[in-house]
C-alpha cells in the first residue's frame, strides 16, 4: 500500500546532493564559515547531505526518463525507485510556472484595488463602437453627470434646440468637441415633481439603457439634482434635424420661395429615393431589435418627429420624454396616443413609411386618419398613385408595388393579423437587398469614439 512520504523528506530533490553542471559554468561563491553556535547543533534525519542551493541537473542525454516514484518503506521513510534527471528538471519548471502564476496574479489583484479606489471614475465607451453602450458606471450602466459640466456645454442653457410643454432641449459642446443633446424637464420645484414622474425618470434610465443599437439616439448620461432642482438626460446628438423638417418643412420652404422666384433652384433638400429607403429600413432594424429583448421595448411614440437623421443621413430613432404617466400630466405633450404594444408599433411603423414614400401627413394632430391615407388603406389607391412628387419619379415601380404590400399588412385593422418587426424587416431586406450595416451610420459622428466623461464621486 502506497503511502504519502513524511512532510519533512518532501519534495524528494531536497535530500539529493548537488549536481555539478558542465564545467564551463561558473563555480558558486564560497558560503561563509558557520559561527560555533551554528555547528554544534546535530542536523537532523535527512539533512546531513542537503545542499545550500539547488542546482539544475544537465539535460539528459539519450533514451526516455521517468518520474521517479516515491513510496513510503516499513519505517516510514520515502524511497524512491526509477526515475532521471529529465524528471527532475520538469519538476523544476513546474515550480517556477507556478510562482509566476502566483506573481502575475497577485499583481492583478493590487491593480484592480487600485483602481476602484480611486476617487474619479472614468467613463468610456465600448471598445466595439456599439452605440448605445458605455461602461457601467452607475447601477443602471449610465453616468451621474454634474449640473456645472452640463452648462458649460450647453453656454449656460443659452442653446435651446427644441422645447414642449413639459420639456426643454439644449446642444451642447463637450471639451472634446463632441456634440449632445440635452432633453430637461421644465419643473423648477420638487413640489412641481410628482412621485410618479420622479419614478418613471429613473425607469427610464434604466430602459433606454437596455437599448443597443445604432440606429437608436443613444442615452449617456443623466443629471439628478435639488438644488437647483434638476432632472435632466443626454442623448446623442444628430446633426440633420428630424426626418419631419426633411419631409414637411424644407418643402414648405422650397414652395414659398419657387412662388416668389419662379427661377429659384429645384432642389429644396429633399430626401432622395435611396436615402429615404435607407431610413424605413434603419428604423425597422432598430425596432426589431428593441421588440426582442426581454422584456420587449416599446418606443411610446414614432413619426416623423422621433426619427432623427445623422451626419450620412441615417436614421436614429428617439425616445426623449421621461415623465411617461398619462393623464393630465402628459395630455398636452403629445397628441398622438401612446403605444401600448408591439402590435402598435407596428401599426405606428406602416404609416410612417406611408408618410416617407408620399411625402404628406397620414393623420391629424389628434391621430386621426387623413383622408387620402384612408382611402389608400381601404384599396382605393395605389402607392404609385400617392408617391411624393419631390420624388419626380426616381423610384423603382416594382419595389413600390411591394412595399404597397408592407404597408398595407402593417396596417391592418385586426392587430393579430399585423406582422411582427422582425418579418418586416425581413420583408425590406428583401425588397431593398440592405443589410444592417448599410443602414447604420457610416462614421459615427458623436459619442462613441471620442467621448470620455469624467465624474466625480460624491460631488
Amino acid at each position: 500500500m502506497l503511502l504519502p512520504p513524511p512532510l519533512r523528506d518532501w519534495p524528494p530533490w531536497l535530500d539529493m546532493p548537488p549536481i555539478q553542471g558542465p564545467s564551463s559554468s561558473p563555480s558558486p561563491a564560497p558560503s561563509p564559515a558557520p559561527s560555533p553556535a551554528s555547528s554544534a547543533i546535530p542536523p537532523r534525519r535527512g539533512e546531513e547531505h542537503r545542499p545550500r542551493s539547488i542546482a539544475l541537473p544537465p539535460a539528459s542525454t539519450g533514451g526516455e526518463t521517468s518520474r521517479p516514484e516515491v513510496t513510503a518503506g516499513v519505517d516510514g521513510n520515502a524511497t524512491r525507485h526509477g526515475g532521471g534527471g529529465g524528471g527532475k528538471k520538469t519538476n523544476y519548471v513546474l515550480v517556477a510556472a507556478a510562482g509566476a502564476s502566483v506573481l502575475l496574479a497577485a499583481s492583478a489583484a493590487a491593480f484592480v484595488a487600485c483602481y476602484r479606489s480611486s476617487k474619479v471614475v472614468s467613463v468610456r465607451p465600448w471598445a466595439t463602437g456599439l452605440s448605445g453602450q458605455l461602461q457601467r458606471a452607475f447601477v443602471t450602466g449610465v453616468p451621474a453627470l454634474r449640473r456645472a459640466e452640463l452648462e458649460a456645454a450647453c453656454e449656460d442653457f443659452s442653446n435651446v434646440i427644441g422645447s414642449l410643454p413639459e420639456y426643454t432641449m439644449y446642444k451642447g459642446t463637450l471639451s472634446s468637441g463632441v456634440e449632445i443633446a440635452v432633453v430637461s424637464t421644465t419643473k423648477t420645484s420638487p413640489k412641481d415633481w410628482s412621485k410618479k414622474c420622479e419614478a418613471h425618470f429613473r425607469k427610464k434610465i434604466t430602459s433606454l439603457s437596455r437599448v443597443n443599437h445604432k440606429n437608436f439616439v443613444n442615452l449617456l448620461g443623466y443629471c439628478e439634482e435639488e438644488q437647483p432642482f434638476t432632472r435632466m438626460m443626454v442623448f446623442e446628438y444628430a446633426p440633420n434635424g428630424t426626418l419631419f423638417e426633411h419631409l414637411h418643412v424644407r418643402k414648405m420652404a422650397a414652395d414659398i420661395c419657387r412662388r416668389h422666384d419662379e427661377n429659384a433652384a429645384r432642389d429644396d433638400g429633399h430626401l432622395d429615393w435611396p436615402t429615404r429607403l435607407r431610413v424605413a429600413v434603419g428604423v425597422a432594424y432598430c425596432l426589431e431589435h428593441m421588440h426582442q429583448l426581454t422584456p420587449p421595448e416599446i418606443v411610446r411614440t414614432l413619426d416623423a418627429s422621433t426619427v432623427y437623421l445623422t451626419d450620412d443621413f441615417a436614421a436614429k430613432i428617439s425616445d426623449v420624454v421621461f415623465c411617461d404617466v398619462g393623464g393630465e400630466e402628459m395630455g398636452s405633450v403629445l397628441s398622438a396616443p401612446a403605444m401600448a404594444d408591439r402590435e402598435s408599433v407596428v401599426y405606428g411603423y406602416g404609416m410612417l413609411l406611408l408618410e416617407m414614400m408620399a411625402g404628406r401627413f397620414t393623420a391629424s394632430e389628434g391621430g386621426l386618419v387623413q383622408g387620402w391615407a384612408a382611402g389608400f388603406l381601404r384599396g382605393e389607391r395605389r402607392l404609385r398613385d400617392v408617391m411624393d412628387p419631390a420624388l419626380r419619379g426616381g423610384f423603382h415601380g416594382e419595389t413600390v408595388d411591394r412595399l404597397d404590400a408592407v404597408i398595407r399588412s402593417c396596417a391592418d385593422r385586426d392587430p393579430r393579423r399585423r406582422p411582427s418587426m422582425a418579418d418586416v424587416a425581413r420583408r425590406l431586406r428583401e425588397i431593398t437587398a440592405m443589410p444592417p450595416d448599410a443602414a447604420t451610420p457610416k462614421v459615427s459622428p458623436l459619442w462613441w469614439a471620442e467621448l470620455e466623461i469624467i465624474s466625480t464621486e460624491g460631488a
